[in-house]
């Protein structure tokens, strides 16, 4: 059956100083450098880091999706 496929889904967290949107972004585009082949980024999270009463950075948690590599027979 050539048209079956198997993906791996695999979790990762971006930041970023400016918004979650930036954050998603900066994790998606960082993990296509190693990644290949991916397909869906759900996210599943948002938060922000605060200190001394002040937001200073956006954390979007995000699961990737990518296709395994099959071997041509």
């Amino acid at each position: 059956m050539s048209g079956d496929s198997i993906y791996r889904i695999t979790e990762i967290i971006g930041t970023s100083q400016t918004s979650w949107e930036d954050a998603a972004r900066n994790a998606v585009e960082t993990a296509s450098k190693t990644l290949r082949d991916l397909r869906v980024a759900e996210i599943v999270k948002l938060d922000m880091v605060i200190e001394d009463g002040k937001v200073v950075a956006y954390r979007a948690r995000v699961n990737l999706s990518f296709k395994y590599e099959t071997e041509s027979k």
